[in-house]
């Protein structure tokens, strides 16, 4: 199952990219994919499977394995890991508050304070005014909190895998933001990927890229292609059931 997530990871991830990109991180919402595989078969199949899939990516797209070691493998072994992880326990009350204000810090750190620390840079990368990329960043972090509470609150048996999406993303956009900075300032050169050093305060401009343009997909397109997957193998829900009841 790692080998099928790592190939269905590198062929829908290269074909829905669309070309997109921000100093070498694309557009992906191909991310559902190995969280998906990270709920139906475990932690390990998600976070091996994403790391070989995107490598394989990486390799047909820029070509340059080491950048892909650097930010593109970690960063995907790590995220979907912690949502398999995640997937598998059971929240109580109290740690999903707990959990939630984690997931919180983590957004708002990640999307808004940059955006105020850092308004040139935002301001001429974006061309907008500082009080509009503000807003247009907090109602994504809003609006990815809001979608995993309500999922734990209507659909009970989806809140530790909206917890785990939050973290998992948040962690793996913050690796890839530093991994790919700290490589751009140690291999550039007019043949290489990065022809010149990204300076630093892109890091947080790549990390709102990298989450925002995934978190959508895995929250909102995983549950329901989860959901189809155990209704047409109840085999797979049912490992999941045991684990939970302690058998």
């Amino acid at each position: 199952m790692i080998g099928v997530c790592a190939a269905a990871y590198a062929a829908i991830g290269r074909l829905t990219d669309f070309g997109i990109t921000f100093v070498g991180v694309a557009f992906w919402p191909a991310a559902v994919i190995p969280a998906i595989f990270a709920v139906l078969y475990g932690p390990l199949v998600g976070g091996a499977g994403a790391a070989i899939g995107i490598f394989a990516r990486d390799m047909l797209f820029h070509g340059d394995p080491l950048l892909s070691l650097t930010a593109g493998v970690t960063s995907n072994f790590v995220m979907f890991f912690i949502i398999g992880y995640a997937s598998q326990r059971s929240l109580d009350s109290k740690k999903l508050v707990l959990s939630t204000v984690l997931a919180g810090v983590i957004v708002a750190g990640g999307l808004l304070l940059p955006t105020v620390l850092l308004p040139d840079q935002f301001v001429a990368f974006t061309g907008l005014s500082t009080w509009e990329i503000v807003a247009i960043f907090a109602v994504t972090a809003i609006v990815s909190l809001s979608v995993m509470l309500i999922a734990s609150r209507r659909w009970h048996e989806w809140r530790s895998y909206g917890v785990g999406s939050v973290l998992g993303q948040g962690i793996g956009a913050a690796i890839v933001a530093v991994g790919v900075w700290g490589y751009s300032q140690l291999f550039y050169s007019a043949t290489a990927y990065f022809k010149a050093p990204i300076q630093a305060s892109f890091i947080p401009i790549i990390f709102i890229w990298t989450f925002a343009t995934e978190i959508p997909f895995v929250l909102l397109v995983g549950p329901p292609v989860i959901k189809a997957c155990y209704r047409a193998f109840p085999s797979l829900g049912h490992g999941k059931r045991a684990e939970k009841r302690g058998e």
